[in-house]
């Protein structure tokens, strides 16, 4: 994939996350594969996700007086998995960095 333009994101995984688990991003179920890999422990994925961080001061100002919305994107990562056999999700998780290939 290298020399065309694409954009990848990777995700640390919690160290007691193990195979076999399913990965979710906006609740939709990724395919390893197709959506993601796993490089160690770590998540990439084949396109750039991102994350809004937390919204300033003129930014609420904006909102609370209409002037602007919140229509940035923020994908949300969750990963399903068992821990001392039970059914176990780590929600939310915060994206480690993207990469342009």
């Amino acid at each position: 994939m290298a020399g065309q333009g694409r954009s990848q994101t990777q995700l640390d995984l919690p160290p007691e996350v193990a195979r076999p688990f399913e990965v979710y991003v906006n609740g939709v179920q990724q395919v390893e594969g197709r959506d993601f890999h796993v490089e160690g422990g770590a998540l990439v994925f084949s396109r750039e996700l991102k994350q809004e961080g937390r919204l300033g001061f003129w930014r609420w100002t904006s909102i609370i007086l209409g002037v602007a919305g919140t229509y940035r994107q923020n994908d949300v990562v969750d990963v399903v998995y068992e821990f001392e056999g039970r059914r176990a999700v780590a929600s939310g998780l915060r994206l480690a960095a993207s990469v342009h290939s």
